[in-house]
C-alpha cells in the first residue's frame, strides 16, 4: 500500500463514524449561518458529499417548512436542520421538520428548553447539541442528545470564550467516546480536520470557508469582504451592560459594529425603565442581527450590515464550488494523515 493510499485509507476510517452518524460520504458538516445557508448551499453541500445544515434563524415555520421543501427539491442527500433555542416557536418548528422527515436536528443557543430534546426524538431524527463547555456536555448527553458540536472562539457569528483547541483538548478525552463530537471554528484546512480527528472527533463543522461557494447565494460585494479579509479582521463584538448577557458575535471590523453597540445601549435603557423583560430584550437583540446580517448578505451593505466571520476567513481566497471545497479539504486531511505514515 502506498502512503498516499495509506493517508486516504486513515481518513475513511476516521471519519467512519461520523459519517456513519450523518448518513453522507464525509463527517464535514456546515456551520448554520442565517441567510447564507439556505437550500442552494445546504444542496450543494450534501451533494458534494458534506453534511448541509438549514439556518432556521428567526424564520416562522411557515418559512422552514418552505425551506426544507426549496432543499429536498434540490437533493436526496441528507441535510439538517439548526434551531435556535430560544425561538418563541421552538416545538413548531420541530413540528415542521418531523413533518419533512429531517433526519437531523442541530439545537444551538443556549440549553434546550424542556421537552425540546424528546419532541424532536419523537419525529425520529438525531439531535445535535452545541457544547461550549464540559459540564453542559455532559448534562446534554445525560438529557439524550445524540452527537455535540464544541465550538471555539475563533468561530464566525455567535461564539464562547474558549478557543478551538483548549476545547478540543479538554473535551475529547471526557465525551468522544460516549458521544460522536463534532469540532468547529477557526477550521480552514484539512491538517486542522486531520488533527481533530486524530484525537478523537468524530468530524468537524466548517461556516466560513462555505460562504464563498459559487452556490452560496450570499451578495458579491459580502464575498469580496471575506476574499480580502485576513484573520485579524474578524473581531469579536463587546458587551456593553453587563445585565444584558449579550453573546459575543465575532464579523469583520465596520461600521456595523458600532451600530451593534448602539443597539445594546437602546435595548439597556428599555430594561433600565421597565418596558420589556429580559427574555424579550435578548430578542431584541436577536432580530437585530438577523437583520443587520441580512443587509450584508442579501443586499450587500458591507458597511453598516453584518459580516459574520470566523478568524479562519483568511485562507478564503478564491470563489469555488462547494464540492471543490470539500474535495480540497480532503485531500489535505488525507495527505496530513500520510505524512504520518511515514
Amino acid at each position: 500500500m502506498t502512503n498516499a493510499s495509506i493517508g486516504a485509507e486513515r481518513l475513511e476510517r476516521r471519519m467512519a463514524r461520523g459519517r456513519d452518524f450523518l448518513g453522507s460520504e464525509t463527517a464535514i458538516l456546515c456551520g448554520a449561518m442565517s441567510w447564507v445557508s439556505e437550500r442552494n448551499l445546504v444542496a450543494a453541500i450534501s451533494n458534494a458529499g458534506g453534511f448541509g445544515v438549514i439556518a432556521c434563524g428567526a424564520m416562522t415555520p411557515e418559512l422552514l417548512d418552505r425551506e426544507i421543501a426549496g432543499t429536498k427539491a434540490l437533493t436526496d442527500k441528507p441535510f439538517g436542520v439548526n434551531l435556535i433555542t430560544m425561538h418563541p416557536a421552538l416545538f413548531d418548528l420541530i413540528e415542521v421538520c418531523g413533518r419533512h422527515g429531517v433526519t437531523h436536528v442541530v439545537l444551538a443557543g443556549g440549553l434546550p428548553p424542556k421537552g425540546s430534546l424528546e419532541a424532536i426524538k419523537a419525529t425520529g431524527a438525531r439531535v445535535i447539541a452545541f457544547a461550549p463547555a464540559l459540564a453542559l456536555a455532559k448534562k446534554l448527553i445525560r438529557s439524550g442528545a445524540d452527537a455535540l458540536v464544541i465550538e471555539g472562539m475563533e468561530a464566525g457569528g455567535h461564539i464562547g470564550p474558549v478557543s478551538t483547541s483548549v476545547l478540543a483538548q479538554e473535551m475529547l478525552p471526557e465525551v468522544a467516546e460516549q458521544v460522536p463530537v463534532f469540532v468547529a471554528g477557526g477550521i480552514g484546512r484539512g491538517e486542522a480536520i486531520a488533527g481533530y480527528l486524530d484525537m478523537g472527533a468524530a468530524g468537524v463543522q466548517l461556516g466560513t470557508r462555505f460562504v464563498c461557494a459559487t452556490e452560496s447565494i450570499a451578495h458579491p460585494a459580502f464575498k469580496k469582504a471575506f476574499l480580502r479579509a485576513s484573520a485579524r479582521d474578524a473581531v469579536a463584538s463587546v458587551q456593553i451592560d453587563a445585565r444584558l448577557p449579550v453573546i459575543p458575535v465575532r464579523a469583520l471590523k465596520n461600521a456595523g459594529g458600532e451600530l451593534f453597540t448602539a443597539k445594546q445601549r437602546e435595548v439597556a435603557q428599555l430594561l433600565d425603565e421597565g418596558s420589556v423583560a429580559m427574555a424579550e430584550a435578548q430578542l431584541q437583540i436577536e432580530h437585530y442581527w438577523a437583520g443587520a446580517l441580512r443587509r450584508a448578505v442579501i443586499d450587500g451593505d458591507i458597511e453598516h450590515g453584518s459580516l459574520m466571520a470566523g478568524q479562519s476567513v483568511g485562507m478564503v481566497t478564491k470563489e469555488e464550488p462547494a464540492a471543490e471545497i470539500i474535495r480540497a479539504l480532503m485531500a489535505e486531511a488525507a495527505q496530513a494523515l500520510e505524512k504520518r505514515a511515514a
